[in-house]
């Protein structure tokens, strides 16, 4: 099991050696991207630190900024993402107080989302908007295996940040056949470079497990395309506008995501 603890130096180092390179490279654009981090990844890696509450309160705030944002896109009403919302922080807060009932709460979440158009009576746009929930919830909802994983997550997250960012640049670079036409400007050169990079990161990060490093190869991309078929769909380059550097949190965590959920199925 990984500890937060060992993590600490790995992440510091990270931090501060890409500090460097951003400012050496002069670019703006970095520079705003690398002080977002600066901010994030302490205040993300003193949650891990808290333990289990500390970890379940920052998918709480991660997973209503994410259905802000999913709301937004797919043309969910206030009513809506309000209930997705609310089942997302249901799920989450179960996986922390009462493990057991982890799918008895996404059920009663799922049947909640059902509810909305239906009591609205909504024949023309119910189904779209009872879709679009039960996706979300799905979607979204595996935040909550972030709670039982603990300092495994953080590794994920770094992993599947790192397999990103490699994937980009090794991209652009090498060139050569596109990944998937939902993402035109992915190259297969630079899914098959960032996950070298990921699986490295694991490695660096003494981060167990076959299924670790599946989800880092495997669920990472996939998460990635999975919102770019959304944004495709919504016509939206970014989930969101606020995150300098970024767009949105969404296309932050778009990977981690699915990762989660490929963990999960392979237990």
């Amino acid at each position: 099991m990984t500890s937060v603890a060992s993590l600490a130096p790995f992440l510091g180092g990270a931090l501060a050696l890409s500090g460097v390179a951003v400012a050496a490279s002069r670019r703006r654009e970095l520079l705003v991207r690398w002080c977002a981090w600066a901010v994030g990844v302490p205040l993300v890696t003193a949650a891990f630190w808290w333990g289990r509450p500390g970890t379940a309160a920052v998918a709480c705030v991660v997973g209503v900024i994410a259905v802000v944002e999913y709301g937004g896109l797919v043309r969910l009403g206030r009513a809506d993402r309000a209930v997705l919302a609310a089942a997302v922080v249901g799920v989450v807060l179960a996986a922390w107080l009462a493990p057991g009932e982890v799918f008895r709460v996404a059920a009663a979440g799922a049947l909640a989302i059902a509810a909305v158009p239906l009591v609205a009576g909504d024949a023309d746009d119910g189904l779209r908007r009872l879709g679009a929930g039960l996706l979300g919830l799905v979607w979204l909802g595996v935040l909550a295996a972030l709670v039982p994983l603990g300092a495994d997550g953080l590794a994920l997250f770094v992993a599947v940040s790192v397999a990103d960012i490699a994937a980009y640049f090794a991209g652009r670079k090498l060139g050569g056949p596109r990944l998937s036409p939902l993402s035109p400007a992915k190259r297969w050169s630079g899914t098959l470079a960032g996950a070298v990079a990921g699986l490295g990161t694991l490695a660096v990060l003494s981060a167990p497990g076959w299924s670790m490093a599946v989800a880092v190869a495997v669920g990472g991309p996939a998460g990635d395309l999975l919102e770019s078929m959304v944004k495709r769909g919504a016509r939206a380059k970014d989930a969101g506008d606020w995150l300098p550097g970024s767009g949105g949190l969404l296309d932050r965590i778009d990977s981690l995501l699915v990762a989660l959920a490929v963990l999960l199925v392979l237990g």
